[in-house]
């Protein structure tokens, strides 16, 4: 039985099947998501090798990183061989890829579309497991001046201050607004009440000479735009 365990330790795999040695020796790109994962949990069990564990953590996912990204400390650690730390630094390095991802985001401050405003916003809330309304405060080039999180609900919902969402427009002199919101469900319909919202912060932004552009619902692949279905 111990000659099985060590078998399958990282060790005593040939340099060109250990993870590590393969991203020194031959780039980061070359290497496979579950290889980058095994990395990060460095060992398996006595009967799997981390590679194996790792594969069997994404398989769990679809094999997609956004999707292992929504998976909870406790959900992980359901894994064989995964304990707290190794559950930790998975989730630590899925949140350090959202992040860098929202920071690429950001360098590209104009929106165009209703897909710029989804890249703008989908790395900050698409994972999320409750909803959060934000709102785009742009200028007269439809560069983003700011962005703010307005609330945070339920999974069935949030609550919108309307006179807030005044108040900073005019405070930093935007000139147009997106309106945005997550649906942790996955549903891609605007629902009565999103109807209601957007059309209550229109009434209150043509007050004030400011335009509502869009409002678009966030999943975690796809989005929902009120402009490109006419609804503003």
């Amino acid at each position: 039985m111990q000659q099985k365990s060590s078998s399958f330790s990282i060790k005593n795999w040939s340099d060109d099947d250990k993870p590590r040695e393969k991203l020194v020796h031959k780039g980061r790109s070359v290497l496979s998501n579950a290889e980058l994962i095994a990395i990060l949990i460095g060992s398996g069990t006595k009967n799997e090798t981390a590679v194996a564990l790792s594969k069997r953590i994404l398989a769990s996912t679809n094999n997609s990183l956004n999707e292992l990204g929504t998976v909870s400390i406790k959900q992980l650690m359901k894994f064989k061989g995964i304990g707290e730390a190794k559950a930790v630094s998975i989730a630590a390095a899925l949140e350090i890829g959202r992040r860098r991802q929202n920071e690429k985001v950001k360098e590209k401050a104009q929106i165009s579309s209703s897909k710029a405003v989804f890249e703008l916003l989908q790395p900050l809330v698409a994972d999320l497991p409750h909803e959060e309304f934000w709102i785009v405060y742009l200028n007269n080039s439809n560069k983003v001046i700011h962005t703010a999180q307005l609330s945070k609900g339920g999974i069935t919902g949030t609550l919108v201050d309307v006179r807030l969402v005044m108040k900073q427009a005019l405070e930093i002199g935007a000139v147009s607004l997106i309106l945005a919101h997550n649906h942790p469900s996955g549903t891609l319909k605007a629902s009565e009440a999103d109807k209601k919202i957007t059309n209550k912060l229109q009434k209150a932004s043509e007050a004030m000479d400011i335009r509502v552009l869009d409002h678009v619902i966030i999943t975690q692949n796809k989005y929902y735009s009120f402009a490109d279905n006419n609804l503003i």
